[in-house]
């Protein structure tokens, strides 16, 4: 078959196109799920508890990964300002990924414990109080909704489905958790937790150049 009976027939070339692109991604995913470091945890790394797992669906609802990003790349000047690079292991239990394409405001994978709890509830509800030059929306709201704890409950039992390892006991005691906690408590739960057991600058995991991580400096998420 000519090269140019192919460019002359609109359909077929939009079929050739559409197999090549599909053996191309399947010769790099496949490949991913046999690899230990991609589909298991890191150490430390577990399902998010109640809370968090609150504040991370207040995160997505909001929008936020359009963004923030939550994935700090391998170049050096990434790492000097987050922390570590990111590793796979880090999101195993992140169902959608947050990693993001766009950074309209700071990377927060490695934000969890550099600002207090009362610096993120003055930030969220106006960020120019703590940011001036800040272009971030405020959600005041957050701090008058009351976190649904059925909603929790069904959530975790729709990821021990997809094979979160949640206990029974910790479903259970789900309502106990987010009682009296309203969605900006859970909020700053879930980002007071990101990073939290990433490795240390310098640290080289996997065999991975330790050059390529720096010690964290500061900066406002």
């Amino acid at each position: 078959m000519s090269h140019e009976k192919i460019e002359k027939n609109v359909g077929l070339m939009g079929i050739l196109i559409a197999v090549a692109i599909s053996f191309g991604g399947l010769a790099e995913i496949v490949p991913l799920m046999y690899q230990a470091e991609a589909v298991e945890p890191t150490p430390g790394i577990e399902p998010y508890p109640p809370l968090q797992l609150a504040g991370r669906d207040v995160y997505v609802r909001e929008g936020c990964y359009n963004c923030h990003s939550q994935m700090v790349r391998t170049l050096r000047f990434e790492t000097a300002r987050y922390g570590h690079y990111s590793l796979a292991g880090e999101s195993v239990y992140d169902r959608p990924f947050q990693w993001g394409s766009k950074r309209t405001g700071p990377d927060l994978a490695r934000v969890g414990g550099r600002y207090s709890d009362e610096w993120h509830r003055v930030h969220l509800i106006n960020p120019r109080d703590v940011v001036p030059e800040s272009n971030m929306p405020g959600y005041p709201w957050l701090e008058k909704t009351r976190v649904d704890a059925s909603a929790i409950v069904r959530h975790m039992r729709a990821l021990k489905t997809l094979g979160d390892p949640y206990t029974e006991e910790q479903i259970a005691g789900a309502p106990v958790a987010v009682d009296g906690k309203t969605e900006m408590d859970a909020l700053i739960a879930y980002m007071q937790a990101l990073g939290r057991h990433a490795p240390r600058p310098g640290a080289s995991p996997e065999g991975d150049d330790p050059a390529s991580a720096s010690a964290s400096a500061g900066g406002a998420p």
